[in-house]
Formats: structure tokens, sequence, C-alpha cells
């Protein structure tokens, strides 16, 4: 059991950031073991064909399919915003010792992996072969689609940023995942393993991360205390727009097909692009029908650095899930 135990001060310094490179690495758990991320087969499917005549051998026997992931291969994001290069030469510039360390350690009760032990053995080497596989892993495998699961990402950063400001930190882990609760100032977190202790003015680092669902990843001293776990929405992450269908009858029948179908689209934020992409539809017509859904009230659009995520208001919500309870 994992338990951070949260000073006055603490509260106030939960703080939200996804990272390219957590994605990146947690997919490698999802390709060696698929049926234990199922959501994630249609990503599966289509990105082996790309990984033929690339070693992931290393990368694999640094990934295990469950257990402990090096934790120098997923450092915390320094920032909400993060970039791949800027995390690589992090993971890069990890001291000989530490990959060494973290290659060699074991969970109680589980034997070294000899592939592990003959990495440990050359951490320099080994260092340099991984980051240079896991640069051309992410432009077979992740950077293809990664605007879809920024969009996702990004879409959960701001509906929990506005549950933090609306309904302080109990709004913010009451539906994180069910192995996580939150109890007279002690977030606990379900695991094998045990850790107790308080975050000293550090606060926690909230990192949603599409390829950990279905579980929760935790980081503890001595790296900045933080909680991975699946975003809003994860479950429609790969549908396609003939997956998602025309939206419930009656709701089309009063605003229209296309806008049905992108309020519908809207239980997760999402961009122009994305939901274009996802509609088969040009980003033109897209902007289009979220002008007259803007001007009804019905979504808004929230500016993330150069790009604009928009999201359902209540009153959208409201006529959404009035409809899909409607069509039941």
């Amino acid at each position: 059991m994992i338990e951070f135990v949260f000073a006055p001060d603490d509260a106030a310094r939960v703080r939200f950031a996804f990272s390219p490179l957590w994605e990146l690495v947690r997919s490698l758990r999802v390709l060696t073991d698929p049926s234990g991320h199922a959501l994630h087969l249609p990503w599966v499917h289509g990105v082996r064909p790309r990984l033929r005549g690339l070693d992931m051998g290393p990368l694999m026997a640094a990934v295990p399919s469950w257990g402990y992931i090096p934790d120098f291969l997923t450092p915390p994001p320094d920032t909400p915003l993060p970039d791949l290069d800027a995390e690589l030469e992090i993971v890069r510039n990890t001291p000989p010792e530490v990959v060494a360390d973290e290659l060699r350690w074991t969970e109680p009760g589980r034997r070294a992996d000899p592939a592990r032990l003959a990495m440990a053995a050359a951490p320099e080497r080994t260092l340099e072969t991984l980051v240079g596989l896991l640069e051309r892993y992410w432009s077979a495998a992740v950077e293809p689609h990664w605007p879809r699961l920024r969009d996702l990402l990004e879409g959960d950063v701001l509906r929990r940023t506005r549950a933090l400001a609306a309904h302080g930190t109990a709004g913010v882990f009451g539906d994180l995942h069910d192995d996580v609760s939150w109890r007279s100032g002690t977030l606990t977190v379900d695991r094998r393993w045990d850790f107790r202790g308080e975050l000293l003015g550090r606060g926690l680092l909230l990192v949603p991360s599409a390829f950990v669902w279905p579980n929760v990843s935790v980081m503890v001293p001595p790296y900045q205390p933080m909680l991975s776990y699946p975003p809003n929405g994860v479950a429609t992450l790969w549908e396609t727009g003939r997956d998602r269908g025309a939206g419930p009858r009656a709701l089309a029948a009063l605003i229209g097909r296309r806008r049905a179908e992108l309020l519908t689209a809207l239980a997760t934020p999402a961009s122009t692009t994305e939901l274009a992409g996802r509609m088969g539809v040009t980003a033109g017509a897209v902007s289009q029908h979220l002008g007259v859904l803007r001007a009804c009230g019905l979504v808004t659009g929230h500016r993330l650095g150069r790009r604009v995520l928009y999201a359902r208001t209540p009153s959208g919500d409201a006529l959404a899930d009035g409809a899909g309870r409607a069509a039941l």
C-alpha cells in the first residue's frame, strides 16, 4: 500500500503534466502484453508492421510486461507540456551508477533478469542504446498518433484543473481510479509494495497516461512524488467516426447529425484537427459547426499554448447525456 501524507501546503501544490516519454515507455508494456491492455489492440495491430527490422530486444528487457520499470526511463515531467527531445536528454544524462542500480533492482521474490544484468554491466553503452531505440520507436509507433493522444491528455488536465478549482483536492481524487482513495489528508494507492511518507512541501505531480490503462503507476522519493493514471475518455481513444455512429437520433433531429456527432465526441475535450480526423470531415467544416454550438452555449474553447481545445459546457453535457438516456 502506498500512502502519501499531505500537509496543508501540499494540497496547494498538486499540479498536472503529461509526458510524451511516459506514453512512449508505457506503450512498450502494451506491445509486450496486448491481452492485458485490450483497449489498445487497434493501436497494436497497426503498429506491429511498422516495427519490422527494429531490434526491440533491449527495450523489452528494460521494460518488462509487468513489475518494476527503471525510474531513469520515466523521469517526472518538469514542465506541464514537456518536449520529447528535452525528456530524452534528461534520460541521456542519467549517472551511470543510477542506470546500473536500477537495472539490477528486482522485486522481493523475483530473480534478476540476465539480460538486464548484462545491460547493467555496461551502463554508458546501455544508455546510448536505449535512447537511440526510443527515438526510433517513437517515430514508428507513437508519433503518428501523438495529436490524438495529446488532445486526450490535455483534455483530462483541463477537466481536473477545473475540478481542483471548484472542489479542492477531494474533487480531483474522487474519481481518479478505483485503486486510489483520499481520506483525511492521506492519498492511498493500492499497490503490492509499501510506502508511507509525507510530501514535505513538494506536492504531488499527477500525470495522465493513455497507455498506463487499466492501472496506475506511482513514483516515490527521492524522485518527485508522482501518480500516473488513465485519463477520462481513454476508452474512446481509438474509435473512428464509423464506430461512433451518427449519435442519438433525437439529438440529431434537434441540432443536426454533424453537430450531434460533435457534441457526442466532446465527451472528452478535443481540438478541431482531432475532431476532423475522427469524423472524416475537413477542419473548416468542424469549425463552422463548433461556431454554432458555441453560440448556443453548448461548447466552449480553452486555449493551451498555441492550440485550442473544445469542451462541452454544463448545458452541452445535459443535452448530450439526456439524449443518450432517451435512446436507451
